[in-house]
């Protein structure tokens, strides 16, 4: 990706002046240097101190470019859920947000327990269901589509692309036959973060706030819970595997649903736990990190990393 042009000079003068430009019209006025603090292949992100705090700039690579306009569809639908977005370009995939306060992975060990998630996880639903309406804009924009009838293929073409085991071959039919099982719920296929994990949410002035959506698309939205409830609740505090029984928290996530939806929810989160990893290995997947692909189609397979 374009770990190199982070921190290429000419485009950072262009974000300083682009920053600059939206704090004038903003009124804000910058009390200091722009920092850095954060570089990776996919992303980078800004630090800019400010007379009213910190803001923050980020922008993304190509393929998670579709990241500002999915803010911008959340400011503007539930602007409770995110930091205020102060500025963004979503044809350079730029945005410019509010301070966000501090990550759920330094609150929750501080107060000793994963509570807050009983109010995270209605609240994210809230957000996708509140966001139904935008699908095809969604879609249109660029956010990458996972949904049921399009994840059998795109599975495949994963596998033939990291030149995967036999084993992981020879599960193509049972993809196939739970997306088909999955889809026999009825339940919209919706805006899904795919990544919502506690280093995503955060806390200021009393209100959860869910960040990064750059690996968002459109799925099912029950795949959000193999990240959540298998890959970090079910870890607890101390990160110990199975240490914790997350059924609590799939029914707090569960509730918004069960006002408009009349099915066996649970039973139709049993197999989307299963299938959320095909779609977070497919939807996830950095060439040439193959591991990382790998571990989550072993949770996939096996149910354990």
């Amino acid at each position: 990706m374009e770990d190199g042009l982070w921190r290429d000079r000419d485009w950072l003068a262009g974000v300083h002046g682009w920053i600059d430009g939206r704090l004038d019209e903003l009124g804000m006025a910058r009390t200091g240097a722009i920092e850095q603090p954060h570089v990776y292949p996919w992303s980078t992100v800004l630090r800019i101190p400010t007379e009213m705090g910190s803001v923050w700039f980020k922008a993304n690579a190509d393929p998670l470019r579709h990241e500002a306009a999915v803010v911008e569809r959340i400011a503007a639908r539930r602007p409770d859920a995110v930091p205020p977005l102060l500025a963004a370009d979503t044809t350079a995939g730029w945005m410019l947000m509010a301070d966000g306060g501090e990550s759920l992975r330094t609150v929750a060990p501080r107060e000793g327990n994963l509570d807050r998630w009983y109010d995270v996880l209605p609240l994210y639903a809230g957000i996708q269901l509140d966001l139904a309406g935008d699908v095809d804009d969604l879609l249109a924009l660029g956010v990458p589509d996972m949904r049921l009838a399009v994840l059998p293929g795109a599975y495949e073409r994963l596998l033939d692309e990291i030149g995967a085991e036999r084993r992981y071959r020879d599960a193509s039919p049972m993809v196939a036959d739970l997306c088909d099982e999955l889809a026999a719920y009825a339940l919209p296929e919706l805006l899904q973060h795919d990544d919502l994990h506690d280093a995503q949410v955060f806390v200021r002035d009393g209100r959860h706030l869910v960040l990064d959506w750059g690996d968002a698309c459109i799925s099912h939205p029950f795949f959000t819970l193999s990240v959540t409830l298998e890959g970090v609740l079910a870890w607890g505090l101390d990160d110990v595997e199975q240490s914790v029984d997350t059924t609590p928290f799939r029914d707090a996530y569960l509730v918004p649903y069960t006002k408009g939806f009349d099915g066996d929810l649970v039973a139709a989160t049993r197999v989307a736990l299963r299938l959320g990893w095909v779609c977070r290995a497919v939807n996830g997947h950095v060439p040439g990190d193959n591991e990382q692909t790998l571990t989550r189609l072993r949770m996939f397979l096996d149910g354990r990393p």
